[in-house]
């Protein structure tokens, strides 16, 4: 793969579109007038159809265009999402089609509830409960039947099978999922002082495995766009894996420390222990009285029981492996991803909500991860788009993100061979997709610390740094410069522009940032790339020469020099199972170089900074419009078509400035 995946373009698919809707209007005013030139028609009415379209999702996919921040040390690729190199890997899916008849049984706030649609289509129904019972992490029990159990009788436990016989002697069988009423639990955090440094928010962390920011776009851009653009969520554009596979994306983020740092767990190993008294953050919520909730779906490749020989106790009030363990022996019996008329993914997210419903006024750290979808195969992970799009909708109109930090992410890219082969996969990988949504009332009680966030945003972010925020979340220490010497910082103190992935605790073959180097101005091929830009901008204004004036080179600024770090393109995957040791015999080389060029022009003073690719053979150099920006203002220079050609404001001296300026 190519540098171009450094490169912020436009996503092909939709530009397709754009491109269509603009050849739709520029024929019917081409047929109804002829004073316009076409160019003239083109940039006009392209103006007017952005102006229109901020909330589709054609903006909601490409908002993520920025400038390289090229003011710190730590400088993160501007990612292609629709690259040449890997769309092949990416298509669309047949929706999730589950039995129309509609599941007979359902949870609703730990009451057990009988479909009365059900029996208005079968008759009478009556249901034996079965319910089930952690065991231990790789066994799930039963207790004792209730025949029949009542329509709106209390949950016995979170999770229970279930087998139905109607008046006209059909039948239903299923698993279900919901939250049983605990008196324990439910009595606890009056009992326990809350601190007044503590935040008090509840936390509400859903992922997802091997899905990168870009990927994230591509399948779940309505979930992407609610979040981002409706609640106004921060999506972390720097954020850096620090290791291999889901546990060294998990670890760090639940306990601050990597798997080595902490006790031997992996069941090979001699002296291996559960992972029970790892420093889980899930504890420390706990302590303040917070209700706990673990959700993880596919049970034979869960993060600490494939390798790790996994909990002895319960880790959390409500947990949910026993639950899967159940229901992956029964998916057989029904649709693709389905359960019978509920897709499957549906089912944790209704498990969420039912959560929201016992503990209204209880605080609560809740965390799901959610694989079936993304772990092998990214392609299925757009099934899910609208279902969980509609979750947040019911967590925003019920007013329970009012006291909830959101949290959605991915914890890695996708890893299969052979996109792993591409230089796009393999900053994918590194980078995934991290968002967080604060409350409305969090920016006034916590201005300082959600200004450090945005801030934060930009700059290089990891794992360890999710877990400092954490800290701050039950213990806010107002601290507003990060220490760079800290592997962790928390997200609501500023990181420091001069972090390197060295002092953030992440090894050179997991670091995406860019090595550069500064150009000197004489450089041929930097040189040459300031001056296929003032070309390239002088063919912008071309169409209008009759009113803007042609540029000329006044002098260069700034040539910066960027390339794909070395070590990334030599990993090729781990040696070992543990994800421990590299294998750094990758051939992957990069067929492009990415130049930051800054330069003024005349007539006008017009200070420019642009991206440019150069090919491999030197002979050509690819800019983009959307890859100029203006960094001084224009003032009054393009005043003859300030109102008729906004989108050349930046780039047009008007000639009349020059016959009233007496020159």
């Amino acid at each position: 793969m190519s540098l171009q995946a450094l490169m912020c373009r436009r996503h092909q698919k939709y530009r397709r579109y754009f491109i269509l809707a603009v050849c739709g209007v520029l024929l019917y005013i081409l047929l109804s007038s002829g004073q316009s030139t076409f160019s003239d028609i083109v940039r006009r009415k392209t103006f007017e159809l952005r102006q229109q379209s901020d909330i589709n999702a054609f903006n909601s996919l490409h908002n993520h265009h920025r400038f390289l921040q090229s003011d710190q040390v730590c400088v993160h690729p501007a990612l292609e999402i629709n690259h040449l190199s890997i769309r092949h890997f990416f298509e669309d899916r047949k929706p999730v089609e589950c039995s129309k008849d509609k599941n007979w049984v359902y949870v609703h706030n730990g009451t057990f509830r009988i479909n009365k649609d059900s029996e208005k289509l079968h008759g009478k129904v009556e249901c034996e409960y079965v319910p089930l019972f952690r065991e231990t992490d790789y066994r799930t029990t039963e207790g004792k039947h209730i025949m029949p159990m009542p329509d709106g009788a209390p949950l016995e436990t979170d999770f229970f099978k279930v087998s139905c016989v109607a008046k006209d002697n059909s039948t239903y069988v299923n698993i279900h999922a919901g939250i049983a009423y605990n008196a324990t639990v439910h009595a606890r955090s009056p009992e326990i002082p809350f601190p007044a440094s503590a935040m008090g928010y509840n936390v509400l962390m859903i992922g997802f495995d091997s899905v990168s920011r870009m990927t994230w776009l591509r399948k779940l851009p309505k979930t992407h766009a609610y979040i981002t653009k409706e609640l106004n969520g921060i999506l972390l554009e720097g954020y850096n894996i620090v290791g291999d596979g889901t546990p060294q994306a998990l670890l760090p983020i639940l306990t601050g420390q990597t798997e080595e740092e902490l006790p031997e767990a992996r069941r090979s190993k001699a002296g291996a222990k559960p992972v029970d008294n790892h420093p889980w953050i899930w504890k420390e919520f706990q302590k303040l009285g917070y209700v706990t909730q673990w959700a993880e779906d596919e049970t034979d490749i869960a993060t600490f029981t494939y390798r790790m020989l996994g909990f002895k106790d319960q880790p959390v009030d409500h947990y949910m492996r026993p639950f899967y363990i159940v229901a992956e022996g029964m998916y057989r019996k029904f649709e693709r991803f389905c359960l019978g008329s509920a897709p499957r993914h549906t089912v944790y997210l209704n498990w969420v909500k039912d959560t929201f419903r016992m503990y209204t006024k209880k605080r609560k750290f809740m965390f799901g991860f959610i694989s079936e979808y993304s772990h092998s195969d990214n392609n299925n992970l757009g099934l899910m788009d609208s279902d969980v799009n509609d979750f947040l909708h019911f967590l925003q109109d019920g007013g329970h993100l009012d006291h909830t930090i959101l949290i959605m992410f991915g914890d890695h890219g996708a890893r299969f061979d052979k996109i792993r082969e591409t230089v796009q996969g393999k900053l994918e990988e590194r980078m995934p997709y991290f968002v967080f949504r604060f409350p409305p009332e969090f920016e006034k009680r916590y201005s300082t610390a959600l200004k450090n966030f945005r801030t934060n945003s930009l700059r290089l972010s990891t794992p360890f740094d999710i877990h400092e925020t954490f800290k701050d979340i039950l213990d806010f220490r107002n601290i507003e410069k990060g220490n760079i010497s800290h592997r962790g910082i928390s997200l609501f103190s500023e990181i420091p522009k001069e972090r390197s992935c060295g002092m953030a605790g992440i090894e050179p073959h997991w670091c995406a940032c860019l090595s550069w180097e500064t150009v000197k101005y004489n450089d041929t091929d930097g040189k040459g790339a300031v001056t296929a830009t003032v070309k390239f901008i002088n063919s912008i204004i071309e169409p209008f020469k009759d009113k803007c004036l042609h540029l000329t080179l006044l002098n260069i600024t700034r040539i910066v020099k960027y390339v794909t770090n070395n070590d990334m393109l030599k990993f090729k995957k781990s040696k070992d199972v543990d994800g421990r040791v590299a294998d750094l015999s990758g051939k992957v080389l990069p067929t492009e170089t990415l130049y930051q060029v800054t330069f003024k022009t005349t007539p006008g003073n017009g200070h420019f900074e642009a991206t440019v690719r150069q090919n491999a053979e030197k002979t050509n150099y690819a800019i983009s419009e959307h890859e100029i920006s203006r960094i001084n203002k224009y003032g009054t220079d393009p005043v003859c078509i300030m109102e008729t050609r906004p989108l050349i404001r930046p780039y047009c001296y008007c000639k009349s400035k020059l016959t009233n300026n007496g020159e």
